[in-house]
C-alpha cells in the first residue's frame, strides 16, 4: 500500500511561514527591543518547521488571516527538539 503524501503547506489551516534572514531578524529584535529568547518558542521538529528547512536560532513570520483584523502577523524562535 502506498502511502499519501501532500503539502502541509497547501493546507487551509496552516498559516504561512517564512524564515526571517539576518538582517530583518536582526531588524525585529531592535523594533522590539527584546533578546531572540523572549520570542514565543516553535521546535525545529514541527511539520511545517522541517518543511521550510528550519534550524534552532531562526525567527519565523507567520501571516495568520483573522476574520476582525484581515491578517495578523507573529514571530516565533525555533529550539531544538
Amino acid at each position: 500500500m502506498e502511502e499519501e503524501s501532500f503539502d502541509i503547506l497547501e493546507h487551509e489551516l496552516v498559516p504561512k511561514h517564512i524564515i526571517l534572514d539576518k538582517q530583518e531578524a536582526k531588524k525585529l529584535l531592535k523594533k522590539l527591543n527584546i533578546k531572540p529568547f523572549n520570542l514565543p518558542w516553535i521546535r525545529a521538529s514541527d511539520p511545517v518547521c522541517k518543511r521550510i528547512g528550519a534550524k534552532p536560532g531562526n525567527i519565523i513570520k507567520i501571516i495568520r488571516k483573522s476574520p476582525t483584523a484581515g491578517t495578523t502577523v507573529y514571530y516565533r524562535l525555533v529550539i531544538p527538539g
